[in-house]
């Protein structure tokens, strides 16, 4: 495997939750910068060593709700 993607939103208690597509992979953290390292932390537990996927790919996902 060469990448993971991760599904980013912001939780509804502040900070961040991120979930692996295709693998059950799930992590939180209250700023940017703690979900990097608790993300890298569920990939190296999730994989054997040397199985790990070379890049982790973030991708946010932000919602709107707009009036009529």
């Amino acid at each position: 495997m060469d990448e993971i993607i991760f599904l980013v939103e912001e939780s509804p208690e502040d900070g961040y939750e991120a979930r692996a597509l295709g693998e059950s992979i799930f992590s939180e953290a209250d700023d940017i910068e703690s979900l990097h390292t608790n993300v890298r932390d569920a990939v190296h537990c999730h994989f054997d060593e040397g199985s790990e996927p070379k890049v982790i790919r973030l991708q946010f996902v932000k919602e709107e709700v707009i009036a009529l």
